[in-house]
């Protein structure tokens, strides 16, 4: 046991001494890290000039990130693709992803499995995206989960949209054309297609597709019972 323990210790230096060479090359190339000591940067990875790397940040694999992005604290980035001008704020997890120009993620998203955000598109606190493609300008910004899903340009998903993609046997796609609305708390029921400018009244069960302008709603008209406050209280004394 104590000469494994050894062995262990030696290959964490050593592992160290490859950090540290691969960090003060991607420093002397033009890149800023912040705090060498908590950052983790395989050898293989390949960083663009003026990018900015905050502390506990690691990146991993094949990844490849271009010039004059910011990664923040707590960011994890596995075989990806980052393009230029990409912000990524802290807490995310990106693995097997492509991110285009411009693009913003997080803080706390997670991005895996084949997922593609053209440029421009922005990507917010508590979103999930898997084997899912992204337009341009399109935004998702709090609490969705985005799987199996061709989304078009320029399309707003509204906080706590869900793409229900898996039937118990077999996943399915949705597709979001361009131009088009999801609503906060919708659910798009694989496989549906929601057309060019669609619109996604808030709270909708999408189950049939969406045609081009139209408006879908699923829930029935709203129904207040007055006094029912006053007399629930009279009733528990």
């Amino acid at each position: 046991m104590a000469v494994r323990t050894r062995s262990c210790a030696e290959l964490a230096a050593v592992s160290r001494i490859v950090r540290d060479a691969k960090t003060a090359a991607l420093m002397a190339s033009g890149v800023t890290v912040e705090d060498p000591a908590t950052t983790f940067i395989d050898r293989h990875v390949e960083i663009g000039a003026d990018t900015i790397i905050h502390p506990g940040v690691s990146i991993q694999g094949t990844t490849v990130i271009g010039q004059g992005c910011e990664i923040h604290s707590g960011v994890r980035i596995l075989d990806s693709r980052i393009n230029d001008g990409v912000t990524i704020l802290d807490h995310c997890l990106i693995t097997d992803a492509v991110l285009g120009n411009g693009v913003r993620v997080g803080p706390f998203a997670h991005l895996r499995q084949s997922t593609t955000l053209a440029d421009g598109v922005k990507i917010g606190n508590f979103v999930e995206i898997k084997k899912s493609t992204v337009g341009e300008g399109t935004k998702a910004m709090h609490l969705s989960y985005l799987g199996d899903a061709m989304i078009g340009a320029k399309v707003n998903i509204g906080a706590g949209t869900i793409t229900c993609n898996y039937d118990g046997v077999r996943k399915h796609v949705t597709t979001i054309e361009d131009g088009a609305f999801i609503g906060s708390d919708s659910q798009l029921v694989a496989p549906i297609t929601v057309h060019r400018d669609g619109y996604v009244g808030t709270g909708t069960t999408v189950r049939e597709d969406v045609p081009s302008g139209a408006l879908a709603v699923s829930a029935g008209k709203q129904r207040n019972i007055d006094g029912w406050v006053e007399g629930r209280k009279k009733a528990r004394g």
